[in-house]
């Protein structure tokens, strides 16, 4: 009997589950053909047996040790959705500086090749000029012509170029309604061997495919002018491209082939199929799909977008399939694994179609603002690339549909109709891009794995000074103990929550009991030894958005969907199951209560989505005064979603909420982080001075005195297209961080920031210290703490990843990384009461690196 290693192995190979009764298994066996019965029994008792996964299975499980279709098919469903999560290597690439070159020739370049054989780049200019460059250095190392004695020199004109690669050979098409075969290894220069001639249309575009399992059939697809797409098929490459039993040549020595002869069969070991799929448009480019036995082409009119001439087996008839677009397309490709074809629209869109499906697209990536001329997929990161005309470079992830990369400012400027190539070889990392006669080299660094602290987007992180230990939680409901010396992982919690997410956890004041919200709507409080001590009914039953959890000396207070506080007072929790109080003060606010601050002895503020901010009294609690970035901020907020309406007299649901429910738009004012600067005192607050700091949309960050009610400053910390930011604020109050949807993280100076008294409102910038990217995705969560004596700054993100940093942000790691760091070892860094009192770094902004040992 297969041993429980080899069921892991069975199930990653085929990614089904078993049966436990014979005919199950029997069936399960003899259907997929793999592995043995004993295996699938092994693995069909997982699905139920497992508890990690008998929460998933809960509703369907009929009985102990069975479980339905249903239930199996759900289990399917998110294991492999879980491997897809956890196999996925979340990086963007990371360039070299930029190198260009010069070719040797002023005509546009036409086609850039790799030669496997020799490990060069070969180009090809519109003239017949050949360059052959080395593929280390990019050094030119030879020049040479083109001949085709069919027009002068002055008229030669080339539209494009293929790779031979299993004969040697290369395809060059010309206006002159020719296609022509050289020989890349003749010794001096390429000597043709073949013109086939008499095409009807001038040839714009081509593209060769041999099979890879019998080398002898190959397709070489033309596309004309004409919008015709024919294609060749070769059934004996290696031994011959085109035979007949009299031959004739010119004075190039090249045999002469008729297209005619072709249509007609006189070539027994070629014959030809056509297919008038563009009319009256250009093919701008065809690319046969070995795969599917298809050829798909393109163009730039709107009815015939798009058009794939699938072959009938065993005929040489072409079932058609046209697919419509906006304003047409440029540029396509296909990826094998995926079966997706992308294609770059004259419209700014790349879409991605399912083959078999004409209708619509699956998806649109939107992100460019000019017409993308080129698509091409990385076959092996399930990535995709285009590139517009307005000189911006994408990099999408085709599982989550986003723009995980942008460049753009690096490219040379040109004229608005230059024509633009794009060139990836992805075993080497080189990405060769042609502004007419110019070459320009993007080259990746080495890529190293990226680190996953948890398995998914980790929602909340805390500091743990009893026990010297990171907290996180994820959205998975797990919790996960980390060593703050070292970012090893103590100890972990798995669904703590069930199925619910936990969106947001706090510590007790003693450090020994730990509060995880779940968006189950229940607060529960554990012990680190995994003990679930008490659960309240934040909810009152109903599923709900907890935001955030605040302790307090005699209370807990909740909120995060409601106007109103909900609060727990610790007398209650003589039972395992805790019930809410009812809060005094009532409804104040007239948005859903996001965050909450106190400052001893008594002063509570809280913050709600419409950008309103009240002061209670925390032991009456009455409330006391409210403070709002304008007079009358509900008044502001109606003025700006009247105008969006007149604007857009759609009424979109998102020009008012937002893309997602309770996230912030750019014409949001909602308030997402609220706290007390330590250190400013009541007699800060009575001078004037700013004691209290929010954040919230448009990446806007407030400065308040509560003592006046007033807005004291105010600046724009991250770009407002990013939506909402998370901040926290040193327990020196000193440093303020905020961070972004990005990743990026800013740490700024505020130790004399909004002090003293101005007049009016300040909106200057405090002193910006680092900008730095330890993420590659949204950060969830901030928080600054003191580790022995250095003040050190942790950030959770979506992407999976805990990051740990000095203040002001030199970067220590990942938790979870291989190479384990020693904060003990690191004494050139700063200490907090240096760092307090150093005068810190001036604007120095810039980009800093994780993962790497301390």
């Amino acid at each position: 009997m297969g041993t429980r290693m080899e069921v892991a192995q069975l199930e990653s190979r085929m990614n089904t589950e078993d049966y436990r009764k014979a005919e199950f298994i029997d069936l399960a066996w003899s259907s997929v053909g793999r592995g043995s019965k004993e295996e699938y029994g092994l693995l069909f008792d997982s699905v139920v047996v497992t508890q990690d996964h008998r929460g998933l299975l809960l509703d369907t499980v009929q009985e102990e040790g069975r479980v339905d279709w249903g239930g199996l098919c759900s289990f399917l469903l998110l294991e492999l959705s879980d491997k897809i999560k956890n196999n996925r290597t979340l990086s963007v690439p990371c360039w070299k500086p930029p190198r260009t070159f010069t070719c040797p020739h002023r005509d546009p370049v036409q086609k850039v090749l790799y030669l496997q054989s020799s490990g060069q780049y070969l180009t090809v200019s519109r003239g017949g000029t050949v360059g052959l460059r080395d593929r280390e250095n990019m050094s030119l190392l030879h020049t040479l012509h083109l001949h085709n004695s069919t027009v002068a020199p002055k008229d030669l004109w080339v539209t494009d170029m293929v790779l031979l690669q299993n004969i040697n050979k290369i395809a060059v098409s010309f206006t002159s309604k020719e296609v022509c075969f050289y020989d890349i290894l003749s010794k001096q220069d390429f000597s043709c061997k073949y013109k086939l001639q008499g095409l009807k249309f001038t040839p714009w575009c081509l593209d060769y495919w041999v099979n890879p399992s019998q080398p002898d059939l190959a397709v070489l697809t033309i596309g004309d002018i004409g919008g015709q797409v024919s294609a060749l098929y070769f059934t004996s490459v290696q031994i011959s491209l085109f035979e007949r039993h009299h031959t004739r040549s010119d004075s190039d020595s090249a045999d002469i082939i008729l297209w005619d002869e072709l249509v007609k069969g006189k070539h027994y070991c070629c014959y030809t199929m056509t297919l008038q799929a563009h009319t009256p448009a250009w093919v701008r480019r065809v690319r046969y799909l070995g795969t599917l036995e298809a050829f798909v082409s393109c163009s730039t009119s709107p009815e015939s977008s798009m058009v794939i001439g699938w072959r009938e087996k065993e005929s040489r008839s072409l079932r058609v399939m046209t697919y419509i677009t906006k304003r047409g397309v440029w540029d396509v490709d296909h990826h094998c694994g995926l079966n997706l074809i992308a294609t770059a629209g004259v419209d700014h869109q790349v879409l991605l179609w399912n083959p078999f499906v004409s209708s619509e697209p699956m998806c649109a990536l939107s992100g460019h603002s000019g017409p993308v001329t080129a698509v091409h997929f990385l076959q092996t990161k399930q990535q995709l690339l285009s590139f517009s005309k307005d000189k911006v470079l994408c990099l999408w992830d085709v599982s989550t549909q986003q723009c995980i990369h942008r460049l753009e400012g690096v490219f040379p400027k040109t004229q608005e109709d230059t024509r633009v190539l794009l060139f990836l070889h992805e075993e080497h990392q080189h990405l060769l891009l042609t502004f007419n006669s110019l070459l320009l080299l993007l080259e990746t660094m080495k890529e190293k794995k990226r680190t996953s602290s948890h398995e998914h987007p980790v929602t909340c992180v805390l500091y743990n000074s009893l026990f010297r230990q990171v907290v996180s939680s994820d959205s998975a409901s797990s919790v996960i103990c980390w060593l703050a010396d070292t970012g090893q992982k103590v100890k972990q919690f798995h669904r703590c929550h069930g199925n619910a997410e936990i969106s947001t956890i706090a510590l007790d004041g003693t450090q020994t009991r730990l509060f995880t919200a779940g968006t189950d709507g229940k607060v529960k409080v554990w012990d680190f030894n995994g003990c679930c001590l008490h659960r309240m009914n934040a909810g009152l039953g109903q599923a709900v958005d907890i935001s955030q959890v605040l302790l307090l000396k005699r209370s807990i207070l909740v909120m995060g969907w409601e106007r109103m506080l909900t609060v727990f007072h610790l007398h209650s929790f003589s039972q395992s199951f805790v019930e809410p109080s009812e809060w005094k003060g009532g409804v104040e606010h007239h948005g859903d209560v996001l965050c909450a601050a106190f400052q001893p002895p008594q002063t509570l503020v809280t913050g709600s989505y419409d950008g309103e901010i009240v002061v209670w009294n925390n032991s009456t609690e009455k409330a006391l005064k409210k403070l709002r970035p304008y007079k009358d901020s509900k008044k502001q907020q109606v003025i700006s979603q009247t105008l969006l309406l007149l604007l857009n007299p759609v009424p979109d649901s998102h020009l008012l909420f937002g893309t997602k429910g309770k996230e912030d738009s750019e014409n949001c004012i909602g308030i997402t982080r609220l706290f007390f600067i330590p250190g400013r005192t009541s007699v800060t607050a009575a001078t004037g001075g700013a004691d209290l700091v929010s954040c919230g949309s448009s990446g806007v960050v407030r400065l308040w005195n509560t003592q006046h009610g007033c807005l004291v400053g105010q600046f724009e910390a991250h770009n407002r297209d990013l939506g909402s930011i998370v901040m926290a604020v040193s327990p020196c109050g000193r440093y303020l961080a905020t961070a972004d949807r990005e990743g990026t993280i800013k740490t700024w100076d505020i130790k004399d920031y909004c002090l003293k008294p101005n007049e009016g409102l300040t909106k200057e910038l405090p002193n910006l210290l680092r900008s730095f990217r330890p993420h590659l995705d949204h950060v969830t969560h901030l928080e600054m703490c003191v580790h022995g004596d250095r003040l050190l700054l942790l950030s959770a993100s979506s992407d999976c990843s805990v990051a740990l940093s000095y203040l002001p942000g030199d970067a220590v790691g990942l938790f979870g990384q291989e190479d384990h760091w020693c904060l003990e070892d690191t004494g050139s860094r700063q200490s907090a009461r240096e760092t307090s009192a150093d005068p810190g770094h001036s604007a120095a902004a810039e980009d800093g690196e994780v993962g790497r040992k301390a």
